[in-house]
């Protein structure tokens, strides 16, 4: 019988590498990145387009290499970073694994530039589906230039299995904000498609932090600061009032290399426990420095996971850092009387006279109208069948009490709509006497069932009107927040959001939905966007139910506002024109009825 093992062919060795290595566009930038950080770079440019499908460039002024350097360094295996295997337990560098320029040549069109500090001349080279194609001397500047272009040229399975241009570019701003984050001593630049999305000056964390995420960042962040003999740690928490829905912003680098620990992250929630409202996550920025002989980073392909060898004391320090900090700034709740309130308002505010709030509606406006009213259902309004307007004191206290032969005598004819007794309770509820006995509704619930089913079908029929702004609003957003927005920008339309890209994490606000109100647009917009990253498959499942969902939970009523009669009537037509009156968006009750019977039960 034949031998049937053999040896596999570099390419084909390669590829397979290339499976573990490089699963996307951004698994090549972050492997490209983490080199230009270990040569030394102090500057870093990126470019993209097509979301790195067609072209992945990054530019650094690291050391360079020779040109015998330059050959070796796409061979498997190849690497600068150790030399044994006691080196691993020793690393400090970002890459060790010499895996990951072999990894990119198998699967696209390479061409690098390079030259060292000290020399004239530099080296070119270029690779093709791990084919070497030519190498030859250049002039160029000192550092290293990679040009990625046709990712998955010749894999064209793995190339389909990409995800659309917006999602991808999503994941190569979260790769590009982990590198500059793990590294603010370096200035880094990002353009994609002749757009730039960030511009990072060299700083301090902070600065980074801010300039990553955007100004606002500046007066949320708490910092943390603990060295022990097992580790130090360094970084920031977010305060717990500016806590989010979802995770992603949510940073642990341990020697400076970005790592997912669900062990770390559950003690930095420990540290908020009873500050956070259940489902929400606090931003933090933590950073590890610990002896490399303690952890073992050579776990997954991805460099992303880690191991200590002593992790419950890892776990125990980083807890009791964030708490400490989190009651060193008085985030956590104190109860001190003598404490001078004054300061707790910034300084331009400390002698402003207080304004109370106040609500003004204005009877004449109808915030529940219909361009065109739909014709009644049969049958609901038989509910009001025995009803009169003249039952409406006994309503009232103040009245005196009612004869019951005053109430044996009422006309058995339906009594007209605008004659309805409809009574606000409490400011959320709406009460009104039917033929049966009485309904109890809950005004937002049936105000967000309302809007539920206008967005809904505007999503699915026509695109919604839209109310053209006097002065556009201009809104800043985060890089990952900016693209989420621009994938989702038809949806918007059609909710009769007029969105304009300023830049790549600007927009202007020219026109928005006519029952949206003053000052709501960016926290509708970022509710959306937060939906969106808390279940990404199902919003793409349900999609338009999702925004309509969304839009219609943020400008229903909410409890406490007084509805006028005319406002009570309109909302309660409105909701018997829907096609599920009795459930909110949420399944959760709109009304509940109390029979003639039950009442008479109270009684007894």
């Amino acid at each position: 019988m034949p031998d049937i093992i053999q040896l596999l062919p570099d390419s084909v060795a390669n590829q397979i590498a290339a499976g573990e290595v490089i699963q996307r566009p951004a698994s090549a930038l972050k492997e490209l990145l983490e080199n230009a950080v270990d040569a030394g770079a102090t500057s870093i440019q990126v470019i993209i387009k097509d979301s790195g499908k067609s072209l992945i460039q990054i530019l650094d002024n690291g050391c360079g290499m020779s040109m015998t350097d330059a050959r070796l360094s796409f061979e498997r295996h190849a690497t600068s970073k150790i030399r044994n295997a006691e080196d691993l337990f020793a690393i400090r560098t970002m890459g060790f694994r010499g895996e990951a320029l072999a990894s990119i040549a198998a699967i696209a069109q390479v061409e690098m530039k390079t030259r060292k500090h000290d020399e004239e001349t530099g080296t070119l080279i270029e690779i093709e589906g791990a084919r070497f194609i030519r190498q030859e001397t250049v002039t160029c500047p000192p550092g290293t230039s990679f040009s990625i272009r046709n990712l998955f040229f010749n894999v064209p399975a793995r190339r389909n299995f990409l995800k659309s241009n917006t999602v991808e570019a999503r994941h190569i701003i979260e790769e590009f904000e982990r590198v500059a984050l793990a590294n603010p001593q370096v200035a880094m630049s990002l353009h994609q498609n002749g757009l730039e999305v960030f511009k990072l000056q060299a700083g301090n964390l902070r600065q980074r932090i801010v300039s990553v995420f955007g100004t606002p960042y500046n007066e949320r962040l708490v910092p943390v600061e603990e060295s022990t003999s097992l580790l130090n740690i360094s970084g920031f928490a977010g305060k717990p009032e500016f806590a989010r829905k979802t995770r992603g912003e949510q940073f642990f680098f341990v020697n400076h290399r970005f790592v997912k620990d669900p062990y770390l992250h559950h003690a930095v929630t420990g540290a908020f426990e009873e500050l956070l409202p259940r489902d929400s996550y606090a931003s933090y920025f933590l950073y590890l420095d610990i002896d490399p002989g303690r952890i073992d980073i050579n776990i997954h392909p991805t460099k992303t996971e880690i191991k200590f060898d002593d992790d419950r004391s890892v776990y125990a320090i980083v807890r009791a850092a964030v708490k400490r900090s989190l009651g060193q700034f008085s985030v956590a709740p104190v109860l001190d009387f003598e404490r001078e309130t004054n300061f707790d308002l910034p300084y331009s505010m400390r002698n402003a006279p207080v304004q109370v709030p106040t609500i003004d509606i204005d009877s004449s406006y109808n915030p529940f109208r219909r361009e065109t009213m739909p014709q009644r259902p049969d049958g609901w309004q038989r509910l009001y069948d025995v009803v009169k307007p003249d039952v409406a004191p006994l309503l009232s206290s103040s009245q005196p009490p009612v004869e019951e032969s005053q109430l044996s005598a009422l006309p058995e004819e339906t009594p007209d709509v605008d004659e309805q007794v409809l009574v606000q309770i409490h400011l959320r509820y709406i009460l009104s006497p039917v033929k049966s006995g009485l309904i109890l509704i809950d005004q937002q619930a049936a105000h967000e069932r309302i809007l539920y089913e206008r967005y809904l079908d505007n999503l699915k029929k026509k695109p919604g009107a839209i109310q053209q702004k006097l002065f556009p609003l201009t809104l800043d957003f985060n890089a990952t927040d900016a693209a989420v927005l621009r994938e989702l920008g038809d949806d918007f339309k059609m909710l009769g959001f007029d969105l304009s890209e300023f830049s790549a994490q600007t927009f202007v606000v020219q026109g928005t939905p006519p029952d949206l109100a003053e000052g709501q647009e960016k926290e509708i917009i970022e509710s959306i966007l937060e939906q969106y990253k808390i279940n990404k498959d199902e919003f793409r499942n349900h999609r338009q139910e999702t925004v309509a969902k969304v839009m219609a939970k943020k400008t229903a009523l909410k409890p406490g506002q007084k509805l006028s009669r005319q406002e009570m009537k309109h909302l309660v037509d409105e909701l018997f024109f829907c096609q599920k009156p009795s459930a909110s968006p949420d399944g959760k009750p709109v009304m509940v009825s109390l029979s003639l019977e039950e009442l008479a039960g109270k009684f007894r």
